[in-house]
């Protein structure tokens, strides 16, 4: 069967649409390099990579450490699977699962240099160029404003 003109434009034209729906689907607006801002020195400390699974959840990982204590630390203090492993590289955020209006929650983030780990929840503000990460045990919680790179 051959086809006209107009029904090969019309196929082109659905195949396109669908590529840029999927493309849209594909990242979420906080994926990305955020800069860390330790929230008593306010200096940057790292940069993270955030990214998002097929399942939909938010992870992020240590790209970069800006001026460590020491070269390559290791997380000594960890005490799940990172134990003594390479800070550089590590996954901090874990299972956070997008909400509404640019807002996480779900998950979990490692604060590394104690090894602790916090129940977590993200906003994205000021346009998307910060994200506001807090990280909370029991009613106590702490924040950091980390800026998109």
């Amino acid at each position: 069967m051959q086809r006209t003109g107009s029904s090969t434009l019309r196929t082109a034209l659905v195949a396109t649409l669908l590529l840029a729906a999927g493309s849209a689907l594909a990242s979420d607006p906080v994926t990305g390099h955020w800069k860390t801002i330790d929230d008593d020195t306010g200096k940057a400390k790292s940069i993270v990579h955030i990214t998002q699974a097929a399942d939909g959840t938010i992870s992020g990982r240590i790209v970069e450490l800006i001026d460590p204590s020491k070269p390559d630390p290791a997380c000594d203090k960890c005490k799940d699977d990172r134990k003594g492993k390479p800070i550089t590289g590590m996954q901090i955020i874990r299972g956070m699962k997008p909400g509404t209006d640019g807002r996480y929650a779900g998950g979990t983030i490692l604060k590394p240099d104690e090894g602790k780990v916090y129940k977590s929840k993200m906003e994205l503000v000021d346009g998307g160029r910060t994200l506001q990460v807090s990280g909370c045990i029991a009613f106590i919680c702490k924040s950091q404003a980390w800026q998109r790179q």
